[in-house]
């Protein structure tokens, strides 16, 4: 009976997907978890020949770290830095990442 008095607790169903964003929101997850899904899918944004020779990956600060093991590669990936960015941006959202380090 005392959960028909609480005014937190919606009434109506909600669809999963708005569900699962307002959870987010309520506990402060939403940066993690896109930070979270762009780690996961790296392989996505950027393709595979970028994603197999990609030895390590994570973000600190907003900033993406992207250690790569081919030398031509680094260079190629410096050079098209912006284009990557836009590719993560329209991937998982913007605000997630504002730099990109290639080490």
């Amino acid at each position: 009976m005392a959960y028909e008095n609480n005014p937190g607790r919606k009434k109506e169903a909600a669809p999963l997907e708005s569900a699962f964003k307002e959870l987010l929101k309520a506990y402060r997850l939403e940066g993690k978890f896109q930070e979270n899904l762009l780690i996961n899918s790296w392989g996505d944004i950027v393709g595979k020949t970028i994603s197999s020779r990609t030895n390590g990956l994570f973000i600190k600060e907003k900033k993406l770290y992207v250690r790569i093991s081919s030398g031509p590669l680094k260079k190629e990936l410096l050079l098209n830095r912006s284009k990557i960015l836009l590719l993560i941006e329209e991937h998982v959202g913007q605000g997630v990442v504002e730099d990109l380090v290639i080490l």
